[in-house]
């Protein structure tokens, strides 16, 4: 075993106790996970991690992940003492309302949080996707002598973590695509809350690590720092392949309760504090840490500068022999934005021609792919039914890696979780496609992408029951609902392909949380804009869309494919002398952001409503009167016999709407 230095003890003891404090002082949270893996992590910050506190959004920083995210403490002290913007007294306040610490890291929140993380699981994976962004931006933008993009991405994981099948798909994804400088410790402590690993986990991990491509490497002691650090440089010289490094470590250690699941999930408690600050050492009284530690970490500041203008001075040189390019990496990677003229590209469609929304995204696609190099499709294997591969997107592969569409296979949630990471890691504006009824598979990645506020697309297609023959098992009916109910995130369900464009056009302006396109297997009337109010009102969420020559009686509200019946059900009502309005609500949240007056003009509270829409109808009471929705599963027959026999037709709703105003 290597000896410790004394400095190097003192620092990882530093670590183990600002945690287990922590953890005390809040009588919640996590003590055994930071007071086991502080070694691992003390080795990778201090010694290999390049990074500069004084910047937490460097370009070329490496990324570092905590995917083992109730053991935050753990990375809260390693930033606390780096130096970055996070003093002892939120340590302090940890899981404390209106911290800087909350329970979980959360990105956004803490300076120097990567990702948010906490579901297990989620971490590795949108690791997964931080390293795909840097592999692919290297092969983009490096050139001989400028290494301009050269970073790892490193994580810390759980037992748990490995136990998820969404860390499964990934990791083999990014076996699949060499990710060599994916870096994966695991911290092998082998117990959780229900107890030992073994109750439910007793695969040989590192072979099916291999089986997905990985290099897979061993450290016995958990303590040992050298054992540790040298693990960690085979690691980084094998670049042909990401590493899973398994660290067996002991949960808890050095307290009464090491190697138990009481030191999981709960504080130690005084007795077992106490005993822990004996046993290893340390006399130092709660939160107080020796100034020697505190030199020793925030030796960090001066060697993350030094990197960071090292960095600055050949990209200056870079940009002086390569314009071009240093004008589009500032553009795309420091600035995020998006080039002059782009929405100049969206297309035209002329009316009445019948067009499927999901083929109306792929001609936005083809149209705007070629002038936003930074977006990056792909699919979960359903690439030829979503519409998302632009003509001039080669596929992604580690021989061709700046091809711009990706197959992700049959793996959602992976998808999901990847895109986030490509999201985070700056220089793409990502987007994935699948059917909308399999968005539940990869429902945690897109609740993790609205609380972290990543720009991620969703194109979601075969929205309904309209799909037909495939049946109930592939129909949505509670998604959209289900889906609205997520905070921050837009669900846009377009009437036509005009519609689908402004989508599109929403969607790719807005940088402060992930938007899902909802579209239509079955092809819809191209509607008459000059008849009808322009496709540019649904910026809007909600616009008046058709407008009776008399004062409207009542209103037809809609969303998609529903929108054309609503326009039928107008003219049978306007035949018999009962005008009424036709609302298109796209994007509820939209609507929700336009002021009151906007939104009373629109669905005025005196007239009756009657919504339209196939799927489910708890929600519609906040702007409709009644609902014609489906409360119930789908049939397997052709789409419109679906539809007419579930009571979507134009004489329904006319009939319904009658009913309504002469109540």
């Amino acid at each position: 075993m290597t000896q410790e230095t004394p400095i190097e003890k003192l620092a990882i003891n530093a670590l183990r106790f600002l945690a287990a404090d922590a953890v005390e002082a809040a009588k919640s949270g996590h003590p055994g996970m930071p007071m086991g893996a502080a070694p691992m992590a003390y080795v990778l910050w201090h010694d290999f991690l390049k990074h500069n506190p004084a910047d937490p959004r460097w370009p070329d920083r490496d990324r570092f992940v905590l995917s083992a995210g109730h053991g935050s403490m753990l990375l809260y002290a390693l930033l606390h003492l780096s130096g970055y913007d996070l003093p002892l007294e939120e340590l302090k306040r940890f899981r404390q309302w209106g911290s800087k610490t909350p329970g979980h890291p959360e990105y956004g929140h803490t300076p120097g949080v990567e990702v948010t993380t906490g579901p297990l699981g989620q971490g590795i994976s949108t690791a997964v996707g931080l390293a795909l962004a840097e592999f692919k931006l290297a092969a983009e933008f490096n050139r001989e002598r400028f290494q301009i993009v050269d970073h790892h991405t490193y994580v810390i994981a759980s037992d748990g973590d490995l136990m998820e099948g969404v860390a499964s798909e990934a990791s083999s994804l990014a076996g699949h695509w060499k990710l060599g400088k994916l870096i994966v410790l695991w911290d092998d402590n082998r117990i959780s809350i229900d107890g030992s690993t073994s109750l439910a986990f007793s695969e040989d991990v590192l072979a099916r690590y291999k089986a997905y491509g990985w290099q897979t490497l061993i450290v016995e002691d958990g303590n040992d720092t050298g054992e540790i650090r040298a693990a960690i440089e085979v690691a980084r010289a094998h670049t042909a392949a990401p590493t899973l490094i398994a660290v067996r470590t002991h949960i808890g250690f050095g307290s009464p309760k090491q190697d138990t699941p009481d030191a999981h999930g709960a504080p130690l408690g005084e007795e077992a504090l106490a005993a822990a600050r004996e046993k290893l050492g340390w006399p130092y009284g709660p939160f107080e840490i020796p100034e020697e530690v505190y030199a020793h970490y925030r030796r960090a500041l001066d060697k993350g500068l030094a990197a960071q203008e090292a960095w600055e001075q050949r990209f200056e040189a870079y940009s002086w022999e390569f314009p071009e390019l240093g004008e589009e990496f500032t553009r795309r990677v420091v600035q995020g934005a998006l080039p002059a003229g782009w929405r100049e590209r969206l297309p035209r469609f002329e009316a009445d021609a019948k067009v499927a929304t999901r083929k109306a995204s792929g001609q936005v696609l083809a149209a705007l792919s070629p002038h936003l190099p930074e977006l990056l499709g792909g699919s979960a294997d359903l690439t030829p039914s979503n519409n998302t591969k632009a003509p001039d997107m080669a596929d992604f592969s580690p021989e061709n890696p700046t091809g711009r569409y990706i197959h992700y296979g049959v793996r959602e949630h992976a998808m999901g979780a990847i895109l986030n990471g490509l999201a985070l890691h700056g220089g793409f504006r990502p987007y994935g496609g699948t059917f909308l009824v399999f968005s539940d598979y990869m429902r945690g990645a897109v609740r993790l992408a609205a609380l972290m506020g990543t720009p991620v697309v969703y194109v979601w297609t075969h929205d309904s029951i309209a799909i037909g023959e495939d049946g109930p098992t592939h129909q949505p009916v509670e998604h959209l609902m289900s889906l609205r109910a997520l905070p921050n995130l837009w669900v846009i369900r377009p009437a036509d392909a005009a519609e689908t464009a402004v989508a599109w056009r929403m969607a790719l302006e807005r940088t402060s949380g992930p938007t899902a396109l909802i579209l239509t297997r079955q092809g819809l009337p191209v509607l008459d804009r000059g008849r009808y109010a322009p496709a540019e009102e649904a910026l809007k969420g909600g616009y008046v869309l058709s407008e009776p020559s008399d004062p409207p009686r009542g209103v037809l509200v809609a969303t998609g494919s529903e929108v054309a019946l609503a326009l039928a059900a107008q003219e049978r009502l306007a035949a018999e002398g009962l005008p009424v309005r036709v609302v298109s609500l796209p994007c509820f949240e939209a609507f929700e952001a336009q002021d009151a007056a906007y939104r009373r003009a629109v669905l005025p509270p005196e007239l009756p409503a009657l919504a339209v829409e196939a799927g489910a109808t708890l929600g519609w009471e906040r702007y409709a009167d009644e609902v014609i929705g489906l409360d119930r599963f789908g049939a397997s027959a052709p789409g419109e016999v679906v539809y007419r026999e579930l009571g979507f037709t134009a004489e329904h709703v006319a009939e319904r709407m009658k009913a309504l105003l002469e109540r």
